[in-house]
This record gives structure tokens, C-alpha cells and sequence, in this order.
């Protein structure tokens, strides 16, 4: 991430001929929220002065309670090419959200995650390495530029054109993220019908959560200008693979070296590495409701479709939660697999490290599973000592309100918030009378 200065950025808007400015923030459910200010007033938003209603905001503050304030992150600074304006241009800021007392509000999922950060640092941890693969599908719009499930392509894993109708549609999208300085690794074609995975490279967990929101945006803005809609949900359609966002992650030292490598070990993989997966997998249930936080994200953790289901790590075997990657030395990494793009980034990136760092903290260890869990039954995954990761929104929403540790991670406000959001969400769900029930009843009964 480049390093900005104020004088940088009004440097840059007389450069660019910077018109308007959004600052930008997450909310609970991870979704960005946005005021746009004219560039006339960056010194105000600079000095940290641009206040919003809070109350407005889904898991913020009461109404009584409603004046927040924005603090921009200046190294967030950035030129929007596809913000469409008649004239100059448009650039945003990631902001923090403060109380009117100058104090970080407790609700804010950016702060949450830097507050995770310096407890890794006391724990003598300099940096927390955030990779992510984030799949989504592609839907071609109506003629009325309505929202539907209309393929773009009937392509599989690492198809060509004409196979994958929509190639130019997703290289399309790596450009604009060149240019906007995303180092792109991979783009290609996933195991369904019109989905697509691009990822970028790694970065600190702050930064890679903020490109995470960015690449959102930017998948969604351009494939609109295809006539297409870009969809992140877990389990678009029955019946063929759902849409994941593999978390590849890894601690450094204060040397900088990565701490889950260890080249005297047999497999290379260092105690601390060890610990840490023992945390996540400790802990797994508890957060799920954060990693996997919609009624659809249940209905992706199935067997049959590649996506975990269990609670358990492998080296190289792909029905578990945790997967461990053949790199050593440097690129030495924990890939979680059971995480979704609907996640908000800020707090599943907090509900991970901070369950890998009890797992240092207390020495947590599981042991790796080698079979194929899929292929086994409950009674054999049991003796294994191999559990299963919630199967719907409601037992997700109970282990996460019996943890005082995930409690204790978001924090309190948050907690509160989330759990009151997803009972109505899930109370919403469950007296909703679906189309599948009146095929299979309407006539039967």
C-alpha cells in the first residue's frame, strides 16, 4: 500500500482534477457504506470533522446515540477510474469510525481487526499475511436490467472461450484492478457454470481486507457495464458448486521471517503454525456465524460440491476445514477453506487470528485427518474426533452466542448486534414458505 501525506492527496486531487470524494466504511454485515463530499471539502475530512448518523446503520449506535465521525486512513487514497462523471474525476477513503469523544467506536469492524493486530504484536508477531481466493458468479441481466439466475457461460475449471462466454468480462475486471495497483496472480474460470475466481497477492490483514471491499466494488462495476451481474453470494443455485473465499494465512516475526516454517521439521511446519491451527479448529464452531454469516452460507457447506463441511486439517487433503498448501520457507501458509465472500473481511480476518493466537497462547493441538471425510459416515468421522461445522444459520447463531471468547473478540457492542440480526434474519427463513415446499406439498396434501 502506497504511504500518503496530506499534501500528497491534495496534490493528487489537483492532478486528477478530484471533483467529489467518497468516504467509505464497513458495516456489521461487511457491507460499504459511503458519504460523498465534494474535494472543496478535503481539509474538513482531513481534520478528521466529517460527521454521519450512525443510528442509521445496521449494527451502529441507538438513535440517541446517532453523531459518529469519519477518520480517513490516508494511505487508502485512491483514484476511482470507473466512477462515471461528466467532468475531473472521483477518489475515496477508507475511514474509522469514531464517537464524538475522539474514542474508537467499539461497533467499527475495521477497528476490531486492529485491535486483533496488536495483540498478535504483544505476542511478539510483527505481521498477520492475509491471502484470499474469492470466487463469484456472473448472471446476465434481463432486457428490463432485471437480476436473475441467467448464465453467461456453460464453462468449467480453467476453461477457454468460446466454453467460457464471459472470459472478457473477467479479464476485464483484472485490468481495472492493475490499475488500480492490485498485483493480480491468477484469473480463471471456476468449477461452475458462470463462475470465476481472480486473486491477488497477499498482503497485511488491514490492507488485504481493505482490497477485499475494493475488488468487490470493482467486480460489481464492471461487469455491470457488461450488462452482467456479479454476485458473491455462497450458494447462488442448487444443485453445482458454491462460491468460497479461501483464506491463506501466516504470521511473521519481528524479523520478518514467517513464523509457521520450521525446516527441521518433517513436514515444515512450526509448532507455532501447529498451535495456531489448533486454535482455529478449537474455535471453529464458535465462528462460524462470522465467517459464514447468511441463511445461504449453510446450504454451500455440504458435501458433494468441494466445500468443507468438518472440522479438521490435512496437508494436502481437500474435505477438510484447514488445508496446508505444498510451499514451505516463505510462502508456508494455513489456507482455511470454509470461509465465504459474504463474510465481512474485518471480522472474520479478527475471528480467525484471534483463535490462532489462543492456540499459541495455550498450546492447542489437533491432530491432522489424511482420509477422505466425505467418504466416511458420522460414526467413522467420530472416532476420528472429527466434528461438523454448523449445518444451518440457527446452530451457528447458538455457538456463537455461547462463546465468551467470540464475545469477547468482536466485542460487546457487536456481539449483541449480530446475534439480535441474525435470530430476525433466520426467523425470517424459517416461516418463509419456499417454492420447493409448495412443489413438493401444494398437491400431494
Amino acid at each position: 500500500m502506497a504511504k500518503y501525506t496530506k499534501e500528497d492527496i491534495f496534490k493528487s486531487i489537483e492532478e486528477h482534477n478530484v471533483k467529489y470524494i467518497r468516504l467509505m466504511f464497513t458495516d456489521m454485515l461487511g457491507i460499504i457504506k459511503n458519504v460523498e463530499v465534494p474535494a472543496s471539502k478535503i481539509e474538513k475530512v482531513l481534520d478528521n470533522q466529517q460527521m454521519f448518523d450512525g443510528s442509521s446503520i445496521e449494527g451502529f449506535v441507538r438513535i440517541q446515540e446517532a453523531d459518529m465521525y469519519l477518520y480517513p486512513d490516508l494511505n487508502t487514497w485512491l483514484i476511482l477510474p470507473w466512477e462515471p462523471v461528466k467532468e475531473g474525476s472521483v477518489a475515496r477513503l477508507i475511514c474509522d469510525v469514531y464517537r464524538p469523544d475522539k474514542t474508537p467506536f467499539p461497533g467499527d469492524p475495521r477497528q476490531i481487526l486492529k485491535k486483533q493486530l496488536k495483540e498478535m504484536e504483544k505476542l511478539g508477531f510483527s505481521k498477520f499475511n492475509v491471502g484470499v481466493e474469492p470466487e463469484f458468479f456472473l448472471f446476465k441481466l434481463d432486457e428490463n436490467g432485471s437480476i436473475g439466475i441467467n448464465f453467461t457461460d456453460e464453462g468449467g475449471y480453467f476453461d477457454l472461450a468460446p466454453v467460457d462466454a464471459s472470459e472478457d468480462v473477467r479479464r476485464d475486471i483484472a485490468l481495472e484492478l492493475q490499475k488500480l495497483g492490485f498485483v493480480i496472480e491468477a484469473s480463471h474460470h471456476e468449477v461452475a457454470y458462470s463462475q470465476h475466481e481472480i486473486n491477488f497477492q497477499f498482503d497485511n490483514a488491514l490492507e488485504a481486507c481493505d482490497n477485499i471491499q475494493t475488488f468487490k466494488l470493482v467486480v460489481k462495476n464492471v461487469t455491470r457495464r457488461h450488462g452482467y451481474h456479479a454476485t458473491f453470494m455462497a450458494k447462488p443455485v442448487t444443485g453445482i458448486n458454491g462460491s468460497g473465499m479461501h483464506t491463506n494465512t501466516s504470521l511473521a516475526d519481528k524479523e520478518g521471517n514467517n513464523a509457521f516454517y520450521d525446516k527441521d521439521a518433517k513436514n515444515g511446519l512450526s509448532e507455532v503454525a501447529t498451535h495456531f491451527i489448533g486454535g482455529i479448529l478449537t474455535h471453529a464452531r464458535e465462528f462460524c456465524l462470522i465467517t459464514n454469516p447468511t441463511v445461504n452460507s449453510y446450504k454451500r457447506l455440504v458435501p458433494g460440491y468441494e466445500a468443507p463441511c468438518y472440522v479438521s486439517w490435512s496437508e494436502a487433503n481437500r474435505s477438510t476445514m484447514i488445508r496446508i498448501p505444498a510451499s514451505r520457507g516463505k510462502s508456508t501458509r494455513v489456507e482455511v477453506r470454509s470461509v465465504d465472500p459474504t463474510a465481512n473481511p474485518y471480522l472474520a480476518m479478527s475471528a480467525i487470528l484471534a483463535s490462532g493466537l489462543d492456540g499459541i497462547k495455550n498450546g492447542l493441538f489437533v491432530k491432522p485427518v489424511e482420509k477422505n471425510l466425505f467418504a466416511l459416515d458420522e460414526e467413522g468421522r467420530r472416532a476420528l474426533g472429527v466434528s461438523n461445522l454448523p449445518a444451518n444459520l440457527k446452530e451457528a447463531i447458538d455457538a456463537f452466542q455461547a462463546s465468551d471468547f467470540m464475545k469477547d473478540v468482536i466485542g460487546s457492542h457487536l456481539a449483541e448486534k449480530m446475534i439480535t440480526a441474525k435470530n430476525k434474519e433466520w426467523d425470517s427463513y424459517r416461516i418463509y414458505v419456499s417454492p420447493w415446499e409448495l412443489k413438493e406439498y401444494l398437491k400431494k396434501y
